[in-house]
């Protein structure tokens, strides 16, 4: 079993080895990616894949804490990072008070917080209290209704300048590293260079520190639809209707059953 990864190892590898992040929302899943990640993500996405959602806001922090255990039993070798869900950071204090539940009942290593230079100081109040905490810039999805919709970022200089200016204000407050999102190749690649701590891309092109993706969406099991930037690995849904069809067509018939299932 591969070393378990630690903030260290995770800030060594920029410019060494891609970070390789994937989210998981229970012990199942978590145990079959575990040996392919470097980092396991337990999103706020869960309430779009796995609650059927339309976007992540109405996630809870009592969410987060149920699907991060379940994670941990799961993956016991994996460095686990929690969404902080929308609503739980609107303050120094409220995200500290919620950070600090989140450690307190769950083996999370870090958690995970949207915004760049409008919540450094949330970042390093966390930080200064002993929380270790992921960045997310770029495209943000907790700010989904307020921009309405989900909008590439970079396409302007100006937000090119934005960018950088919200890493490096990420990495200042204390973050280990970031996700970007969203954003346009080319600027994302100089994100990256901008900042000493790796910066994990999902539908930021390959010039970043490593990559990120929606497990469900890589598996090929979330139907609804499939960004741009998501590769499907396998097509999930087609291979489990097809089981599950067979299933039902053999308890029909009685062919399930046989003996060698039977006591």
């Amino acid at each position: 079993m591969a070393k378990k990864m630690t903030i260290t190892s995770i800030k060594k590898s920029k410019g060494v080895q891609p970070l390789v992040m994937i989210t998981a929302y229970d012990a199942l899943f978590a145990r079959l990616l575990e040996p392919s990640s470097d980092m396991i993500l337990v999103g706020d996405s869960l309430n779009m894949s796995f609650a059927g959602r339309a976007d992540t806001l109405s996630a809870t922090l009592e969410q987060m804490i149920y699907h991060t255990n379940a994670v941990a039993m799961g993956a016991k070798n994996s460095f686990i990072i929690t969404d902080m869900p929308f609503g739980t950071y609107v303050s120094k204090e409220e995200a500290l008070k919620n950070a600090i539940t989140v450690f307190q009942q769950t083996p999370a290593d870090a958690l995970k917080i949207e915004g760049g230079e409008d919540k450094a100081h949330i970042i390093e109040h966390l930080c200064s209290n002993g929380i270790a905490v992921c960045g997310h810039i770029g495209l943000l999805p907790q700010a989904f209704r307020s921009e309405g919709g989900y909008k590439v970022k970079g396409r302007t200089k100006e937000e090119e300048q934005q960018l950088i200016r919200d890493a490096q204000a990420v990495e200042r407050a204390g973050a280990f590293c970031m996700v970007i999102e969203g954003v346009k190749a080319d600027v994302a690649a100089a994100v990256a260079k901008s900042v000493s701590v790796p910066v994990i891309g999902i539908g930021a092109g390959a010039e970043v520190d490593g990559q990120v993706l929606v497990f469900s969406d890589m598996l090929g099991l979330f139907e609804e639809f499939t960004p741009k930037f998501v590769k499907k690995y396998m097509d999930g849904a087609a291979l489990v209707k097809k089981a599950v069809g067979q299933y039902a067509d053999e308890v029909k018939s009685k062919e399930f059953p046989q003996d060698i299932h039977t006591y």
